[in-house]
């Protein structure tokens, strides 16, 4: 059985293994911005000689299907994963320029893909769709920028990431698909499309353009203004100039003028993000997480030890995860000071994780389950996992508030990954991974039937819980040592009985 998708663009590659209204740190993240139809220009496929690639979308199946391959749902009381139809094999194939050197293309999620990843297990097919989802979000939305923005400013400006790219394809690709670009991309959409608020920010476009072009190694001149002092280029860094004012920019200003340069964590694949402006959403939106101020020397130190400890430790427990976070993991942005949650994941942000600095062994676990989040929220850009609305009614283990069905499925997919790694952990030796892990596994274990109970749950998306069940019962053939996974079920057993008597009116909705 195939599960028909959409995607912009893709490569050949060897192997491998979406700013917001309520990020949900340690769980559910949030939901992203629905973009307007213009994102979905009939017939914008690119012309000759351009370079840079654009998408257009070919409708299959019958005329409600044609869902927007961004479109959660958002402003018609769904919650996201859903979209107009529920077929399993009905959907839009979208096809679109991919990178200089290939051609046309259009893909589909088969049965074996959506169950590998269902499974949390690093796959080199799911990793590969999980990277050609991204960039096919990511160019629609730049697209729907630079179709709404007004005057020949931003033209300009892409002409300049054209030549660029004509250059150093990948280094256009990295600015392009970096992930603070995608928190900018959908702030500045929503605000051309909300003319009584605060103006876009199109002078950001220009900035994309110029870490472009002093990437690609191209010469040009451009002249940007600096905010509080600092210019910002994405996947560079700051320059900081010595006066007030426009700044007349060429090739050489990265080297003339005082930078601060982003720091690259130890390994070499993914950049601590103290910087960008758009790491996170702007401060104007409510959210229980927020982004630490620049970090000093020596806390970026304090963040190579811990990163590198949790490296390690992901390698010796897991390397098949510990690659996955490399592919699947550009930035991590540090979190500001009295925030209690160890992480959280911006679908906005693809390929960011937000998390504090925290223990190796606690920084580990965190990076596995925040990838799960950036997973899913993927493949439900483009598969119908379910149509429920977001009424939080459902008791998840690991919070004490009520979940909806989509906070409850993303919680249980991220610690069905939590348990898969304690128990490899445990396996070769680490103190108190037996623990963790069975009591992560009695946590999944509780709610998964509650999942597959859901009707709201379309076919594709039983099929997806029914793949995490299966995952989680293979984790029988290495229990752990002595009575630890029945004395955590008998625990967790306590903790609903108590959250169902804080909660009478919801108790009907724990039991399956």
């Amino acid at each position: 059985m195939t599960h028909h998708t959409r995607s912009a663009d893709a490569e050949p590659r060897s192997r491998a293994v979406p700013a917001t209204p309520d990020p949900r740190p340690g769980d559910s993240p949030p939901d992203g911005v629905p973009l307007p139809e213009q994102a979905l220009p009939e017939g914008a496929a690119p012309s000759p000689g351009q370079g840079l690639p654009w998408a257009r979308v070919r409708a299959q199946g019958r005329p409600e299907d044609r869902a927007r391959p961004v479109d959660r749902g958002q402003g018609r009381g769904q919650g996201r994963g859903q979209g107009r139809g529920q077929g399993r094999d009905q959907g839009v194939a979208l096809e679109g320029g991919a990178e200089p050197g290939g051609g046309l293309v259009r893909f589909a999620v088969s049965s074996h893909t959506l169950r590998a990843l269902a499974s949390t297990e690093p796959s080199a097919e799911g990793t590969r769709l999980v990277r050609d989802v991204r960039r096919s979000k990511r160019l629609l939305l730049l697209r729907a920028v630079l179709d709404a923005a007004p005057g020949a400013e931003a033209a300009e400006r892409w002409a300049l990431l054209e030549e660029a790219e004509r250059q150093d394809p990948e280094a256009v690709r990295d600015v392009l698909h970096y992930p603070a670009t995608g928190v900018w991309a959908e702030e500045t959409l929503r605000r051309l499309h909300a003319p009584q608020g605060p103006p876009p920010d199109l002078a950001h476009l220009g900035a994309l353009a110029v870490a472009a072009a002093l990437r690609a190694g191209i010469g040009f001149k451009a002249t940007l203004r600096p905010v509080g002092g600092r210019l910002a280029l994405p996947t560079l860094g700051l320059l900081r100039p010595d006066r007030p004012g426009p700044l007349a920019l060429t090739e050489r200003s990265w080297d003339s003028c005082a930078t601060l340069p982003l720091h690259a964590l130890p390994g070499g694949r993914t950049a601590l993000d103290d910087l960008d402006p758009y790491r996170a959403p702007p401060a104007a939106h409510p959210a229980p997480v927020r982004p630490a101020r620049r970090l000093t020397p020596k806390g970026h130190k304090r963040w190579d030890t811990q990163w590198s400890g949790a490296l390690t430790l992901l390698e010796r427990y897991d390397s098949a995860r510990a690659d996955e976070i490399g592919r699947l993991l550009r930035t991590v942005v540090p979190l500001g000071g009295g925030t209690r949650s160890s992480g959280a994941t911006l679908p906005a942000a693809a390929g960011s994780v937000l998390a504090r600095a925290q223990a190796p062994p606690a920084l580990a676990a965190t990076l596995v389950h925040e990838v799960q989040h950036g997973k899913l929220a993927a493949l439900a850009d483009v598969l119908t996992l379910h149509t429920a609305d977001r009424t939080p009614r459902l008791w998840a283990p690991w919070r004490s508030d009520p979940r909806p069905l989509e906070g409850l499925l993303h919680g249980a997919y991220a610690h069905l990954a939590l348990a898969g790694y304690w128990q490899r952990a445990a396996l070769y030796g680490a103190r108190g991974a037996w623990a963790q892990h069975a009591r992560v596994r009695a946590q999944v274990a509780a709610v998964l039937p509650v999942l597959r109970a859901q009707p709201q749950l379309t076919v594709t998306g039983r099929e997806f819980v029914d793949g995490m069940a299966a995952a989680e019962r293979t984790m029988d053939e290495l229990p752990p040592p002595g009575d630890q996974h029945a004395t955590a079920r008998r625990a967790l057993e306590r903790e609903r009985r108590a959250w169902c008597e804080a909660h009478p009116e919801l108790a009907a909705f724990v039991q399956v």
